[in-house]
C-alpha cells in the first residue's frame, strides 16, 4: 500500500447524515483496501463556533461509533480524534506562518459561518490551515470529500507548494477524491445537506417512520404543483438523492414518469423511503451493537491515536529541521 488516505469529520450533530455517509465514510471504504487509511474525528475544528463540551464529547464518541458501523475495520484503518494527536496543531502554527491572511478571509466556510454565527474566532479564520495540517502530517495523497471542501483541498495544496518551495521538497499535493454522493441536497433544497445548518437531513439515526416522515416534507421540482404537472427530475432534490440509491433501471423510469406526469412526487418519495430504509438496516443494527459498548470505541480510538502519532511526530521533527527550529 504505497499511497495515503485521510480524511476527517467533523462531531458537530447527534448523528451523521446520509450526504456524510455517500460521499466520506463510503469514500474510505472503498480504499481501505487499497489505501493505508487515516479517518480523524476533527473536534479541534468543531470548538471553532459556538458549542458545548458535554455534547461535543457526546457527539465524538457517536460520530467515531457510526464509522465503525458503517463498515470501518479498525484494523485496516487508523481512526483517532484530532485533539488526541496535538502536533497536527503545531503543524498549523508552523504552515500559517507561510500563508497570508487574505487567503484565509476567502475560503467558503469562513464566509459562511462568519455570516451565519455573526461574528468569527481566530480559530475560524486558521480552520483551512488546521484541516491542511491534518493531511500533510501523514503525507496524504487522497483525501475523500464532497464538493464543497474543494477550496479546502487546493489551499492544502497549495500550502504544501508553498513550504516545498521555501525549505525543500517535502510534502505531496494532496489531491482531492469526489465521489457519487459528494453533493446531497438538502431535503428543504437550500443548498447540502448539513449536520450544523439543520436544514432538512436524513441521519443515519432515524428510524423508517422517520425517513419516511422527512422525505414526505421534502420540497420537488416547483413546476409540480399539481399531481398532473410535468416536472424536470434535475431540478428535484429528491431526485438527486435518488441517483445515489435507487438501481438505474428504477431511475430511468422515475425520470421519464416525472417528465411525463406519469408518477406523482408521493410515490416517487415513497420508494426513495424504501431504498434508504433497505440501505441503512444493517448500519443500524451495528450502530446498536456499538452504542452498548461505548468503552470498546473508546479502546480503537485511544490505539488510533497511539499508532498516528510517531507518524505526526516524524513528520513535524523534519518540518522543524528545514524550518531551522531544530
Amino acid at each position: 500500500m504505497g499511497k495515503r488516505m485521510f480524511t476527517g469529520l467533523q462531531p458537530s450533530g447527534q448523528s451523521l447524515h446520509i450526504g456524510n455517509y455517500l460521499s466520506a465514510i463510503k469514500g474510505v471504504l472503498a480504499l481501505q483496501d487499497t489505501h493505508e487509511c487515516i479517518l480523524c474525528v476533527v473536534d479541534y475544528h468543531a470548538i471553532t463556533v459556538p458549542y458545548d463540551p458535554n455534547v461535543l464529547r457526546r457527539f465524538t464518541l457517536n460520530i467515531a461509533t457510526e464509522y465503525l458501523a458503517a463498515g470501518v475495520d479498525p484494523e485496516r484503518v487508523t481512526m483517532m480524534v484530532q485533539s488526541d494527536v496535538p502536533e497536527h496543531t503545531e503543524l498549523a502554527w508552523l504552515m500559517g506562518c507561510l500563508m497570508p491572511v487574505p487567503k484565509f478571509e476567502q475560503l467558503p466556510t469562513y464566509k459562511d459561518k462568519r455570516a451565519r454565527y455573526g461574528t468569527a474566532s481566530f480559530g475560524l479564520l486558521a480552520y483551512p490551515i488546521l484541516m491542511a495540517a491534518d493531511i500533510l502530517i501523514y503525507k496524504a495523497h487522497t483525501v475523500p470529500v464532497g464538493r464543497d471542501q474543494l477550496p479546502h483541498i487546493e489551499f492544502a495544496r497549495e500550502v504544501a507548494r508553498k513550504f516545498n518551495h521555501t525549505f525543500g521538497e517535502t510534502f505531496p499535493e494532496p489531491e482531492a477524491r469526489i465521489n457519487a454522493g459528494a453533493y446531497i441536497p438538502s431535503l428543504d433544497g437550500k443548498g447540502a445537506m448539513s449536520k450544523s445548518a439543520k436544514n432538512g437531513s436524513i441521519d443515519l439515526s432515524d428510524t423508517a417512520n422517520t425517513v419516511q416522515d422527512k422525505l414526505a416534507r421534502a420540497v420537488t421540482d416547483p413546476a409540480r404543483v399539481r399531481r398532473t404537472d410535468p416536472g424536470e427530475p434535475h431540478n428535484c432534490p429528491v431526485y438527486a438523492i435518488h441517483v445515489c440509491y435507487t438501481p438505474q433501471g428504477m431511475l430511468a423510469q422515475l425520470a421519464q414518469g416525472c417528465r411525463e406526469a406519469a408518477i406523482g412526487c408521493l410515490e416517487c418519495k415513497r420508494i426513495l423511503a424504501q431504498e434508504i430504509i433497505s440501505d441503512l438496516a444493517p448500519l443500524q443494527a451495528r450502530r446498536r451493537e456499538l452504542l452498548a459498548r461505548p468503552q470498546r470505541v473508546r479502546e480503537i480510538l485511544a490505539q488510533g491515536a497511539a499508532t498516528a502519532r510517531p507518524r505526526a511526530r516524524e513528520t513535524l521533527s523534519e518540518v522543524r529541521q528545514r524550518m531551522g527550529l531544530d
